[in-house]
C-alpha cells in the first residue's frame, strides 16, 4: 500500500468511493464535474501552482495492483475565496438574587473564527480495507507531507469531524436546527456545500446568537458528538495532539477540532535520515515513511528500524517508495510511543 498523489485517471476510483460515503462527507460529493474539477486543480496544487487560499492536495491510497482504495486531503487555507462557517458554543449566564435563580445556558454563535487554517479533510477508506495500518496510513501520510513542506500551511491545522446521523441520514441537529431556516433535507443540504454553493449559508442562517434550550434533547444531546463511524478518526487525531476547542459544524454539529502545526506528533518528532534496505528485524518498529518528494510524493507504512542515523526496511518498502539505498528519506513512528519507551532511549 503507498499513498500518493491524484491523478487524473484517477477519477472513476473516486465517483465510486465518494457514492459508498453517506451524508456526511461534503468535501467528497458523487458529482463527476466537481470531483473532476478537484482532481484537475489537486494536480496544478501538487505542481506548485496555486495559492495557499485554493492550494488542495489531494492523495489516494493504492494497493500493490495499482487499484485505489482510500482518499484523504490537505486544504491549504480554508475560508480565503469564500466564507467559512462554524458555531462557536458559548454561554450565557442570566441570575436573579431576588427570586433566587442562575441559569447557565449555552448558545451558539455563528462565526468565521477558524478562517486562514489549514484543514484537514475528505478521509474515507473503502470498508473492504479497513484493516492492519491502513487507516493510519492514508489519515497520518497527510500529517508527515506536512512534515515535509511546513512552508505550504498555516500555524494551526483543523479537522471537521461528522457529526451524529441515523442510518437515514437524518441529523437530529439539523431537523431541530437547520430544517427552520433552509427548509431542505440535511442530505441537500451536505450536498449544496460540497458542490462549492455555500453562499446560502450566509443567505439563510440567523445572524443572533441561538439558545441551545430551544432546541429537542436529542440535538443538545449531539453537539460536539461525532458519528459512531467517525470515533477511531477523531481517537486518532487526539493522539497526535488535536483537541476540541468549542466549534461545531453548523449542520449536523460535530466538532471541530485543532491542533498547532509544529505540536502535531508526527510532524514534531518525524526525522530526514537515510534509507537503508536489509532486514528490519522481528523487533521492528512501525514507521510512516515518505520519499521527500512533492509532485512525486510517496508515503508508506512498514516496520523499520533506526540504525545510526539511517532507516533500515524491507527491499518491497523501498520499492514501493520508488527509493534505493543510500537515499533521503522523512520518517516517523506510526503511532506514538509509550512515554517509559521513549525516556529509555
Amino acid at each position: 500500500m503507498i499513498v500518493r498523489p491524484v491523478r487524473n485517471s484517477d477519477l472513476p476510483a473516486l465517483i465510486e468511493l465518494a457514492r459508498s460515503t453517506g451524508t456526511g462527507l461534503t468535501t467528497l460529493p458523487a458529482n463527476e464535474e466537481r470531483l473532476l474539477h478537484r482532481v484537475t486543480w489537486a494536480e496544478k496544487t501538487f505542481r506548485g501552482e496555486a495559492e495557499r487560499g485554493d492550494a488542495d492536495y489531494l492523495f489516494v491510497l493504492e494497493n500493490d495492483d495499482g487499484k485505489v482504495v482510500g482518499i484523504s486531503a490537505i486544504a491549504g487555507a480554508v475560508g480565503l475565496r469564500e466564507p467559512w462557517y462554524n458555531f462557536r458554543v458559548g454561554l450565557t449566564v442570566s441570575a436573579s438574587q431576588e427570586l433566587s435563580i442562575y441559569r447557565e445556558i449555552p448558545t451558539l454563535f455563528l462565526a468565521n473564527d477558524l478562517t486562514g487554517n489549514s484543514e484537514l479533510c475528505s478521509l474515507f477508506l473503502s470498508a473492504d480495507y479497513r484493516t492492519g495500518l491502513n487507516g493510519r496510513m492514508l489519515a497520518k501520510a497527510r500529517m508527515l507531507f506536512i512534515a515535509e513542506f511546513p512552508e505550504l500551511f498555516g500555524n494551526k491545522i483543523i479537522a471537521e469531524m461528522r457529526g451524529m446521523s441515523d442510518e437515514a441520514g437524518r441529523s437530529p441537529f439539523w431537523e431541530s436546527l437547520g430544517r427552520h431556516f433552509f427548509k431542505m433535507e440535511f442530505s441537500q443540504a451536505d450536498y449544496l456545500t460540497g458542490v462549492g454553493n455555500k453562499a446560502f449559508i450566509a443567505e439563510l442562517m440567523p445572524k443572533f446568537p441561538v439558545y441551545t434550550c430551544f432546541l429537542s434533547e436529542d440535538a443538545r444531546g449531539v453537539i460536539g458528538k461525532v458519528h459512531t463511524h467517525t470515533e477511531p478518526a477523531l481517537n486518532m487525531l487526539k493522539s497526535e495532539g488535536f483537541s476540541y476547542q468549542g466549534y461545531v459544524d453548523i449542520f449536523d454539529a460535530g466538532p471541530a477540532v485543532e491542533c498547532e502545526t509544529s505540536k502535531i506528533r508526527a510532524v514534531r518528532d518525524s526525522e530526514a535520515l537515510v534509507l537503508a534496505i536489509g532486514t528490519p528485524g522481528d523487533d521492528a518498529t512501525p514507521y510512516l515513511i515518505h520519499n521527500r518528494k512533492r509532485e512525486d510524493c510517496r508515503i508508506t507504512a512498514a516496520p523499520a528500524r533506526l540504525a545510526a542515523g539511517t532507516l533500515v526496511v524491507d527491499p518491497l518498502t523501498a520499492k514501493r517508495l520508488q527509493l534505493t539505498a543510500g537515499d533521503q528519506v522523512r520518517a516517523v513512528a506510526l503511532s506514538a510511543q509509550p512515554v517509559a519507551s521513549r525516556e529509555s532511549k
